[in-house]
């Protein structure tokens, strides 16, 4: 059965751990926001009847959580209050962990509970019970498994196609058409690494939604373009954004099963660029 649990830098405190171990923090049931997001949506309303839909905005996510804190005597229950209450004092991980290990994690911040009654959810001995609500910002819940492809490198490593001697590319230009496969329920984000020597490098999407960065790497040096953050910088972490065409898209991956293209210029043997993402999901249970 999933569990869950809170993880922060310095911390991981699991939200089962009365049932695991006997004595810790335990969630009970009644918990909420864990199925679908709030959204907002727009409607144009005319003269005549009804009303046409324009689009809709996913909100940040509000989730409930009743808790039970249990500990072996009163001193211990003081340190499970001080760990979860550390845990709470800042942006933490929520994390539901499957029965085969897969995880899947929204960033979560405290914005109410945490109070009790005295004499009603806790005598201050042993045991209290408390509701706390965490809201996450980003309302979807992102997968820890990495799905990869690359194209270029050795000999060893996969190209996006195996047909890519039937393509009209110049021997100084490494071109792949790739398939990308999201098996979650909303658009995943690509992380593009792009491994020198090359120049101008290039990211188009099925609908062909363009991404161009016009500059040039030298052997050894990488580029890094996170579309889910909008940035793009060298292994250094400096900033390479401005090297960007006009108008730049940081396309996403829509769920399911969609192509892409990727190229760059003035290649070796060792020139590749590899793309990442992590699937997404509406709800979890």
């Amino acid at each position: 059965m999933p569990k869950l649990q809170l993880e922060s830098p310095l911390d991981i405190l699991s939200l089962n751990g009365i049932q695991d171990t006997g004595t810790g923090v335990q969630a009970l049931s009644g918990a909420t926001g864990l199925g679908l997001p709030p959204v907002s949506v727009q409607w144009l309303e005319g003269a005549g009847d009804g009303a046409t839909y324009r689009g809709r905005r996913v909100l940040p996510r509000d989730i409930d959580l009743p808790l039970d804190v249990l500990g072996r005597d009163r001193g211990h229950l003081k340190q499970i209050l001080a760990r979860l209450s550390l845990m709470l004092a800042d942006q933490c991980t929520l994390a539901l962990i499957e029965d085969d290990g897969t995880r899947w994690t929204t960033e979560v911040v405290r914005v109410g509970g945490g109070e009790y009654v005295y004499g009603a959810d806790s005598t201050g001995e042993r045991d209290m019970q408390m509701v706390i609500t965490l809201r996450a910002p980003d309302p979807y819940f992102t997968s820890s498994i990495v799905s990869s492809k690359t194209v270029g490198g050795d000999a060893g490593t996969a190209g996006f196609l195996s047909s890519l001697a039937g393509l009209p590319v110049a021997s100084s230009q490494a071109i792949g058409e790739i398939t990308l496969e999201n098996p979650g329920e909303a658009p995943a984000y690509p992380l593009w690494e792009v491994y020198g020597p090359g120049r101008d490098f290039k990211a188009v999407s099925q609908s062909g939604e363009t991404l161009l960065w016009e500059g040039a790497l030298l052997a050894g040096e990488k580029l890094i373009v996170d579309t889910r953050k909008g940035t793009v910088v060298d292994a250094s972490g400096a900033n390479q954004y401005g090297l960007l065409a006009p108008a730049p898209r940081f396309w996403t991956i829509p769920p399911g099963t969609t192509s892409a293209e990727a190229t760059l210029i003035d290649v070796t043997p060792a020139s590749r660029i590899v793309c990442t993402w992590r699937a997404r999901k509406w709800m979890v249970v």
